[in-house]
């Protein structure tokens, strides 16, 4: 068993607290291996080549070094890059109690009860009056969500977290203007500042853990091993001939994938037609091509949790630790049919890896991924699949350290089958 990809993926967790910091991460690996970057509003890239584009929190890589012709199939591997969280309102600074304290509202569907007594840090990104734009990543404990005292608390059993009321955080003993904060810490002038996305993260360290450092515990495993992953496959899968290996990376998929940049956008459609009609080919050309290829939409699954073992399809217990998961829910919760699982069962063989099957409870609500979205947005086979965790949407979540590896094997097989 290895754990060196385990460490990697805390180290890629640690540089990238938001969507946009997960593209600068991605870009940065991607430029050292040769990728170039494209502007959408430029011509698109005749020449064959490794090359990729940024919109927002969301990216687009893809080599076309052993393209063939313009009708060549794309391997796509799809994830996402934002994860549940609390993010900053507009109007942010009050003062209760005298002190200093900003409005936080949540992201997705998070754990609300998991970000209580955290020390939390701010990042994002602002935009400038000048046009320009300026990430933002303070690795510092500023922020803090405290629990209520049990004293104070009904039955003393905690009370339901409101919201509104509840996930407020304190940031000074006194008061002031969090978003001066801010900018003199990124080094701009608070007037500056015309518009911001910030949302807050644990400032702990991710982590291998367990007696024989064999786990790993970090913020954001959802759906960071994916970008990780995806990332790491397309850059070690050797070249296939007339195979064209694309990574995409969605944000906006735990709010929905409706805006500019998610998985309902145009932004992998628009993509690869680009790429087909830069190649010399045409729109039919580009409609053959789609018929061809196959995307894997990567997304975490639930491990069987040790205490709750009655929560879980009792035919389909996942473990940790026991390679990736074929996701599989018959009211295409997950885009996987059976061309899509047999695609990616045969990327496990080739791999060399086990592979494991998911079905949700059937009495339980299932959630969702980017793979229905994209497979309706772009008539794809897709199959949905993942890596093996607990602790989905929590703050800190929890995963076995061999499953980085051998979801990457997997992925880095379906991008180049035998």
């Amino acid at each position: 068993m290895t754990l060196a990809s385990a460490a990697e993926l805390c180290t890629f967790v640690d540089r990238s607290p938001t969507p946009f910091h997960v593209c600068q991460t991605v870009a940065a690996e991607l430029e050292s291996a040769g990728y170039v970057r494209v502007q959408e509003q430029d011509a698109w890239p005749t020449a064959a080549g490794r090359h990729y584009v940024i919109r927002g929190g969301s990216l687009v890589a893809w080599s076309s070094d052993a393209a063939q012709s313009p009708t060549d199939g794309f391997r796509v591997v799809g994830g996402h890059t934002d994860s549940p969280n609390l993010r900053l309102k507009q109007h942010h600074d009050l003062a209760p109690a005298g002190l200093g304290v900003v409005a936080l509202e949540p992201y997705g569907g998070a754990w609300l009860n998991s970000w209580l007594d955290r020390d939390l840090g701010i990042a994002g990104r602002i935009a400038l009056r000048d046009g320009t734009e300026r990430l933002v990543h303070i690795d510092e404990p500023l922020l803090r969500v405290p629990q209520l005292a049990i004293h104070l608390s009904a039955e003393r059993k905690g009370d339901e977290l409101d919201p509104q009321r509840h996930l407020n955080a304190i940031w000074s003993a006194g008061s002031g203007t969090f978003l001066d904060l801010v900018a003199d810490r990124t080094g701009v002038a608070g007037r500056e500042i015309a518009g911001f996305e910030l949302m807050t993260h644990d400032t702990a360290a991710s982590a291998l853990t367990g007696a024989d450092g064999d786990l790993v515990s970090a913020p954001r495993l959802d759906n960071q091993v994916t970008c990780f992953a995806g990332l790491r496959a397309l850059l070690d899968a050797p070249a296939v001939s007339g195979v064209r290996p694309v990574l995409a990376l969605f944000d906006h998929e735990e709010v929905g994938s409706t805006s500019e940049r998610g998985a309902q956008s145009d932004l992998l459609a628009t993509v690869l037609e680009r790429i087909v009609l830069a190649a010399g080919g045409s729109r039919d050309d580009y409609h053959r091509a789609i018929a061809a290829s196959v995307c894997a939409s990567g997304d975490m699954a639930h491990a069987t949790h040790p205490n709750y073992t009655e929560r879980h399809e009792p035919l389909h217990h996942i473990a940790i630790g026991g390679g990736p998961v074929l996701k599989v829910n018959v009211n295409l919760r997950y885009a996987t049919d059976a061309p899509g699982a047999a695609v990616f069962a045969s990327a496990c063989e080739q791999a060399g890896v086990p592979m494991q099957r998911y079905e949700h409870r059937a009495d339980l609500p299932c959630g969702s991924t980017i793979g229905p979205l994209s497979a309706a947005r772009t008539g794809m086979l897709t199959v949905d699949v993942g890596a093996p965790q607990l602790a989905m949407h929590s703050a800190r979540e929890l995963m076995g350290g061999a499953d980085v590896d051998t979801y990457g094997r997997a992925l880095s097989a379906f991008l180049s089958p035998a």
